[in-house]
């Protein structure tokens, strides 16, 4: 049965990511609260902050750092006002290197504030990833976000040919297949690496452990680990 596939997103990001910067959660955030998410990838070097609005127009991460307070500071830039954004309201992730001393296996409180609004993730640990240091090994990681039954993959490969979810279902108890869109033979890719994400639903896996994705299409052939418990 085939699930509900939310479109990939495009991140505007290198796949070095170098964050500095500091925010207190004592502070009094200003603006619009919003809802935020976030998941484990890259074996615990990068988290994916999750917030919703136009697909093409993907909020950077200017600032990352630990607070006083133990909380992962996270401060967003939204693109130049002259960018032509769609209309759209989607799910965005904006990947955020883990900086040095977070400990994957423990909670971590993620405060988010942006140009006029704010919020707030708690991000359950998850035993046995390596966490921050070290350079990535380029495979295919997912992690599960804080709404039910979605988690966020993340691939590397040429910027300008993201892959596109076709179809997500679960294929056993603790096992859920995503297959991507064949590309057009057509398609001209730019020659960078860079990651990519993608959302994607299981529905009917509420309180899951150790769920296996098995991921197929368009170059791509593995089976991982879905990092975290489905909610």
């Amino acid at each position: 049965m085939k699930r509900r596939v939310l479109a990939s997103v495009v991140l505007g990001v290198a796949a070095a990511l170098s964050l500095t910067g500091c925010l207190s959660s004592s502070d009094a955030p200003s603006g619009q609260q919003i809802d935020v998410e976030a998941a484990w990838l890259d074996d615990g070097r990068i988290i994916a902050v999750v917030t919703s609005g136009s697909s093409t127009c993907v909020p950077t991460a200017e600032s990352a750092e630990i607070n006083s307070d133990g909380a992962l500071a996270v401060e967003l830039v939204e693109p130049d006002a002259d960018t032509a954004c769609t209309r759209d309201l989607v799910p965005r992730a904006t990947l955020v290197t883990v900086p040095d001393g977070v400990d994957p296996s423990e909670d971590l409180e993620i405060w988010v504030t942006g140009d006029g609004y704010y919020g707030d993730v708690s991000l359950a640990g998850v035993e046995g990833l390596a966490g921050p240091g070290g350079t990535t090994d380029y495979e295919p990681t997912a992690g599960w976000t804080q709404q039910q039954g979605q988690f966020v993959i993340l691939t590397w490969g040429s910027s300008g040919c993201v892959p596109v979810v076709e179809t997500s279902e679960v294929t056993d108890e603790a096992e859920v297949t995503v297959t991507f869109q064949e590309p057009p033979a057509d398609q001209v890719c730019t020659a960078d690496m860079a990651p990519r994400t993608n959302f994607a639903f299981a529905d009917g896996l509420s309180g899951v452990e150790d769920v296996q994705l098995v991921l197929s299409g368009d170059s791509i052939d593995a089976t991982i680990p879905i990092y975290g418990t489905s909610d």
